[in-house]
């Protein structure tokens, strides 16, 4: 059996038809072991490499897609979910548990339950960005668009931080209000930020 037919790759491919996306699987001569390898083997940049990672805040478990350049303000990360509690990485048991993929190679999509979602902005740099499809050697080619649609998550300018010197980032068009009645920073979208809002 190839890997693209293995049962953690078919889920996630499954997730894309649903969506009307192509469910396309690049397979790498090697497992992904960073963005910076896997940037090279597919001729683009470290940062369109979407990199998936969980995390607790409080009870809650959540869903941070952060360009392969970036590493997670995990600080930040409460008042952007607007949940409370004290932020933790989950245990590789844990993760297994709740999106039924190997800690290693969790997809942005085809989770067994799926969740809240923030989207790291500076991914909008690129036109096309790599996910991970389940296995450590498989990736899928993707947009800031479609992990939206994929994710129903919303893109966030304040949930992520250069691993080394500055990028250019595309301006990003604000909101006043998440209500009505205040400003949220960091939050793209009065749609995306409502469905955070209710997500809790």
């Amino acid at each position: 059996m190839s890997i693209e037919d293995s049962e953690p790759v078919k889920k996630m491919r499954k997730a894309l038809k649903d969506a009307g996306l192509d469910d396309k699987v690049t397979v790498l001569d090697e497992p992904m072991e960073s963005a910076a390898t896997t940037a090279k083997v597919l001729d683009t940049e470290p940062g369109a490499i979407v990199q998936s990672l969980i995390f607790s805040i409080g009870k809650r478990m959540v869903q941070v897609l952060v360009a392969g350049d970036h590493g997670v303000i995990e600080a930040n990360l409460p008042a952007a979910f607007f949940f409370e509690g004290d932020v933790r990485k989950p245990t590789a048991a844990e993760i297994t548990g709740l999106t039924g993929f190997a800690a290693d190679c969790v997809p942005p999509v085809g989770m067994a339950h799926p969740l809240p979602t923030l989207i790291d902005r500076s991914l909008k740099r690129f036109n096309h960005l790599y996910a991970l499809a389940g296995d450590p050697q498989c990736v899928f080619r993707t947009t800031v668009t479609d992990l939206k649609r994929l994710t129903g998550g919303i893109v966030s300018y304040n949930i992520a931080e250069p691993l080394e010197g500055e990028v250019e980032i595309p301006r990003m068009s604000r909101t006043k209000t998440f209500t009505g009645e205040r400003a949220v920073d960091g939050v793209e979208g009065v749609e995306g930020a409502k469905s955070a809002k209710s997500a809790e």
